[in-house]
């Protein structure tokens, strides 16, 4: 017997595959089965409703005329079937269709490979494309990103230095103001002082120069007079002389004449005569010789004492030129004055208008900020109005899908019902017919009611008196009478599906409707309007917070005065929010996500990691001050961090490390001691007894931290900077509280001051001090730990809290039988709360 299944398309389609079985080798005639009613020429003389199932079919091709076919399934030849006899030159023809058929199917088939590698080809460079567009778009995404990035970046630098310049122009201005009042009240008291002495000057200059002048003048007229009249009286003293000498020599002339007359009368030697003559003539010559020399010498002082005249006329017009100076110089510095006191009242008056203007300016934007808040408050009553509403209408459409489901649940009922009388009389129902099954019996819900047997079952009360309870008599009677045909319990489930019994066509458990189904879904009416309702309270939430924090720097402005600042209320429960493995992850994300859960656990402030950027990964070798992008996480989620345990009423409380810094730079001496950002510090600002780093400064006020640079906080400058960072944190980043590092090395009379400008909820010192030993055991009084603890708070005035340490060493002794440790020799704690419990911070951790 050789066995072959002919393929479908041989003879068009031949529906269903019968394989044939032949007996022997072919003699003339081939006797095959054909199903189908696709080839005309042959016919199917299958009779009834035949199954389209394969079949194996024996045929025999021998010389006698009848044909046995078999049916392996059946297991009884078909003695009602005819076989179809075919010529030989049909079955040439079929096998020329059948050749036919495979050249077309090989054609076919060699156009389907090509048509795949076409279309493999097609795919190869499909995939290239899409992968290089991929590759384009991410580049392009990663640009995006990053020129975003940068964009951001840059627009929060910006918005920062926008906020600083405003900040500091404020400052600027209100500085400007009081500086141009006090110059104002300056300069009229410069004003009206030196004017005063200025007149005063200049008056005694005036009268010093007329006095002077009217000195030289009288010496010079004295000096005049004198000289005159001694000239005068010296040349009439000089001619008196020379007049009385030349009367005497007239008179001895005439006597010499009379002797000569006489003498010559007398007949005297007229000789003798002329010489004596002519010697006194001789004589008289030289004394009018000498009187012109002497008149000469009087007309020399003349002009001298004329030339020293004009020089005392010259001094006396010089003294009359300055003091016409001195008064042409005083009326110009009047003028001068009264035009700069014009022009400073000028001045003050366009200050005071310029103030004027920024108060109006001011006023109109704190109007324009009111109003905002207003419309933001109105849009939060309608928005909440609109809540209600959406609530109601949330409501509405609640109640309508209850209605629709009980609608339901009552069809559903009836339909139950309906069936259950159907089970009930299909149950009842006494078969005429004895058939191969007799032993079926009809289970109701595929004999999952398991608990039908017990008296109590909720399932038997359900079906015996319905969800509700007014139920007729008779079906209760009929519900009772059939009970005890319910099948027993499966408690196998092999059993289960070898049992017999047969079960009802009831509804599955997920076809009928249930509103335990009818929950939220995306996508749903009612789910957007509770999504919006949420939104809509957060949002209203936060406006609500905005506004209490507004109201409340408002408040400040009168800035009430606190009886203990810095120390809070005294029931702060503070957790600290990490650990020393923190770094290692996004914290401040995780943070947030728990800040619900500390809230409703009772914690009240949350101690945040270092925010600045550290040498070390932990935050405490800080050393740009600004940046806040640390390990634990960047600026934003530090500010979304903080917004989030406002949000859950809770503090947050900033770890500051005040007394080291790590530099940015090295000296030219090899030595880190040059910081950079924006606080760009130099060796002033270290400690000069700092043995590392070389620091220029004043010495150091408390231990020496030998790891970084220790802060000069004496300097004015470093105080100032220190300042305007904590007032930078405290209200541009949202900081509630400080908690401050190794507050040992620097005194508590700067933190103070610190506390004062920055204006905390509360704060905390970490005053961490090695307690006292004795022979390796813990000394009973520790009376000096706590002491420099307290001289530490008291340094600061109060203004600040710090770490009971005392205690927590006491305790770790205490817990190990111990107890008489805590208590001191006067009936109190041991402990900085023995001494000062308001300013004790208590320290319990966790194992």
């Amino acid at each position: 017997m050789g066995v072959f299944v002919l393929p479908s398309s041989a003879f068009g389609v031949l529906l269903p595959h019968f394989p044939v079985v032949s007996l022997g080798t072919p003699r003339g005639q081939f006797h095959l089965v054909l199903g189908g009613s696709s080839n005309r020429k042959r016919k199917n003389l299958l009779t009834g409703n035949w199954q389209c199932r394969p079949r194996i079919v024996v045929a025999s091709n021998r010389d006698d005329s009848k044909d046995n076919v078999t049916d392996d399934e059946d297991g009884s030849l078909l003695g009602s079937y005819e076989m179809l006899e075919m010529k030989e030159d049909e079955l040439v023809e079929a096998r020329k269709a059948l050749s036919e058929v495979k050249a077309r199917q090989a054609a076919l088939e060699k156009e389907r490979d090509q048509l795949l590698e076409d279309f493999a080809s097609s795919e190869a460079k499909q995939k290239e494309y899409v992968a290089s567009v991929l590759h384009d778009k991410e580049l392009a995404v990663s640009e995006l990103e990053s020129t975003k990035s940068l964009f951001h970046q840059k627009l929060q630098e910006s918005v920062k230095e926008k906020f600083a310049l405003e900040s500091k122009l404020v400052l600027a201005r209100q500085d400007a103001v009081e500086l141009a009042v006090q110059v104002e009240k300056l300069a009229e008291v410069a004003f009206r002082q030196a004017t005063s002495h200025i007149l005063e000057d200049a008056k005694l200059r005036v009268s010093a120069a007329e006095t002077l002048a009217a000195e030289s003048a009288f010496q010079i007229d004295e000096q005049i007079r004198k000289s005159t009249e001694g000239t005068i009286f010296s040349i009439i003293v000089e001619s008196k002389d020379a007049i009385n000498k030349a009367l005497d020599v007239a008179e001895n002339a005439i006597d010499e004449a009379t002797q000569a007359v006489a003498v010559f009368t007398d007949a005297v030697n007229p000789i003798d005569v002329i010489a004596s003559a002519q010697s006194e003539n001789i004589k008289l010559q030289g004394a009018v010789s000498d009187l012109e020399a002497q008149l000469l010498v009087s007309e020399s002082e003349l002009d001298r004492l004329k030339l020293e005249l004009q020089q005392a006329q010259v001094q006396a017009n010089a003294a009359e030129l300055r003091s016409s100076n001195a008064e042409k110089a005083l009326l110009e510095f009047q003028e001068l004055s009264r035009k700069k006191a014009l022009e400073q009242e000028e001045e003050i008056r366009s200050l005071l208008e310029k103030i004027k203007k920024e108060a109006v300016e001011r006023k109109k934007v704190l109007s324009k900020a009111f109003k905002a808040e207003l419309e933001s408050i109105k849009a939060a009553v309608d928005a909440s109005k609109e809540i209600t509403c959406s609530r109601e209408n949330a409501y509405m459409r609640r109640c309508e899908a209850l209605q629709r489901s009980l609608r339901t649940s009552e069809s559903a009922l009836k339909l139950w019902r309906q069936r259950a009388e159907m089970a009930q009389s299909l149950l009842l129902k006494e078969r005429s017919e004895k058939e191969d099954d007799e032993d079926v019996i009809y289970i109701a819900n595929g004999g999952r009611i398991d608990l039908l047997t017990d008296d109590d079952s909720q399932k038997w009360k359900l079906l015996s008196y319905g969800p509700r309870k007014e139920i007729p008599q008779w079906m209760a009677r009929r519900i009772r009478s059939i009970r005890p045909k319910f099948p027993p319990r499966k408690t196998d489930i092999s059993k289960a599906l070898n049992s017999n019994f047969k079960s009802l066509e009831l509804p599955k458990l997920d076809e009928v409707w249930s509103i335990a189904q009818e929950k939220l879904r995306e996508g749903d009416m009612l789910t957007e309007h509770v999504i919006e309702k949420e939104v809509i309270e957060k949002k209203r939430k936060a406006l609500e917070r905005a506004l209490q924090r507004k109201t409340v720097k408002w408040k400040r402005i009168p800035e009430e005065t606190k009886i203990e600042p810095g120390t809070g209320t005294g029931r702060e429960i503070v957790f600290q929010g990490f650990n020393w493995e923190s770094w290692r992850r996004q914290w401040y994300q995780e943070l947030a996500f728990k800040a619900a859960d500390l809230s409703h656990s009772g914690i009240t402030a949350v101690w945040l990691p270092p925010p600045t950027q550290s040498v070390a990964p932990q935050g405490y070798m800080p050393s740009d001050l600004y940046n806040l992008n640390s390990s634990y996480g960047s600026v934003e989620d530090l500010k979304s961090c903080i917004e989030e345990m406002h949000s859950q009423e809770l503090l947050a409380l900033g770890d500051i490390v005040l007394n080291h810094r790590c530099a940015h730079k090295q000296s030219p001496n090899g030595v880190w001691n040059i910081f950079g950002g924006k606080l760009a510090w130099g060796p002033e600002a270290i400690v000069c007894d700092d043995p590392n780093f070389q620091g220029r400064g004043n010495p150091s006020s408390g231990d020496i931290f030998h790891a970084a640079p220790n802060v000069d906080h004496s300097q004015h400058f470093v105080r100032k900077d220190v300042k305007e960072w904590l007032y930078w944190l405290r209200n541009d980043i949202g900081y509630d509280g400080w908690r401050l590092d190794f507050v040992r090395g620097f005194s508590g009379t700067f933190v103070k001051e610190y506390i004062e400008a920055s204006n905390p909820a509360f704060a905390i010192g970490e005053y961490w001090d090695s307690m006292a030993y004795e022979h390796g055991n813990l000394c009973y009084n520790q009376d000096a730990h706590r002491q420099r603890i307290v001289n530490w708070i008291n340094a600061t005035g109060g203004t600040s809290s710090a770490f009971d340490v005392t205690t927590k060493g006491i305790l770790h002794s205490a817990l190990h039988d111990q107890y008489w440790r805590l208590i001191d020799p006067q009936g109190k704690p041991t402990g900085v709360m023995g001494w000062w419990p308001s300013r004790a911070w208590s320290l319990a951790f966790s194992p």
